[in-house]
């Protein structure tokens, strides 16, 4: 009996996604920080919604992704569970929340999973958060990984440039991309890698693999939602498509809505009580 397609998945579990690579299927995945935004994603069908520590940058204004607290990750978090009915919501860890000590990290999903109601939460790194990702996964709260660019440790990189394209660094990510799928992670993030290294790790893994400028030979795409419909319309990569442009759009209307009003043209007769 072949697996269910796209829509035909009542719910999506970490079961689920597992299915879907093992048959074949893509998985997608976007960001949601709203449940205005989160209510019609999830009417259309997206397998996954990443609570990202990028409401930093595109709800806040934030340069990094580094300034967001947990209790703001928790508030966005909370308003996407509330909007779901089919997805899977995954909620990041933000800097500082985790990398400091296992019990910590324990605490911020715990505190995650129980205030907001997420169904698992996402982390950066490989082997220097093994014993974070061990603790979390103890307690029976699904972890899924990032590895590649990890946009929380910007300073230390000190470029949002493409990860492993040396020799050195591509056998480091496929090493700590193997102990994450070991540690027990659902899932993997790859941001920003050559292709021909997504698909390799792809292939080396059991668990989905989704990418972010990693190429096609991945087990699903992500993009952060507010790019792909270009609300953000100076962020220009490589890996985004605009699949609209509603800066403009937007713009548009609400120069529309001024002009209505400066000429009492709004409201008219029928828009009265």
């Amino acid at each position: 009996m072949s697996a269910a397609k796209g829509n035909d998945y009542k719910r999506i579990t970490t079961h689920v996604l597992q299915e879907m690579k093992d048959n074949g299927e893509k998985i997608s995945m976007l960001t949601a920080y709203d449940f205005s935004m989160a209510r019609i994603l999830d009417a259309a069908g997206i397998d996954i919604l990443l609570v990202g520590d990028s409401a930093s940058n595109v709800m806040a204004g934030h340069e990094t992704t580094l300034p967001i607290t947990l209790e703001e990750m928790i508030y966005h978090a909370s308003s996407v569970i509330r909007a779901i009915q089919r997805t899977l919501v995954v909620v990041d860890l933000p800097f500082g929340t985790y990398q400091s000590n296992p019990m910590k990290a324990l605490e911020s999903s715990i505190r995650i999973m129980k205030e907001a109601g997420a169904h698992a939460v996402k982390l950066e790194g490989g082997r220097e958060v093994a014993k974070a990702i061990n603790k979390i996964l103890e307690a029976g709260i699904p972890v899924m990984g990032h590895l590649g660019l990890t946009p929380q440790s910007i300073y230390k990189f000190g470029t949002y440039s493409v990860r492993a394209r040396e020799e050195e660094e591509a056998e480091r990510l496929l090493a700590d991309a193997k102990l994450l799928e070991k540690l027990g992670c659902f899932a993997l993030v790859l941001e920003k890698i050559p292709a021909g290294l997504g698909g390799e790790v792809a292939r080396s893994l059991r668990i989905p693999v989704i990418g972010i400028g990693a190429g096609g030979e991945v087990d699903g795409q992500v993009l952060v939602v507010h790019d792909m419909l270009g609300l953000n319309k100076d962020f220009n990569p490589r890996f985004l498509r605009r699949y609209m442009n509603l800066f403009e759009d937007i713009r548009i209307a609400v120069e529309h809505y001024i002009s209505d009003v400066k000429s009492s043209d709004f409201p008219n007769e029928q828009e009265q009580y």
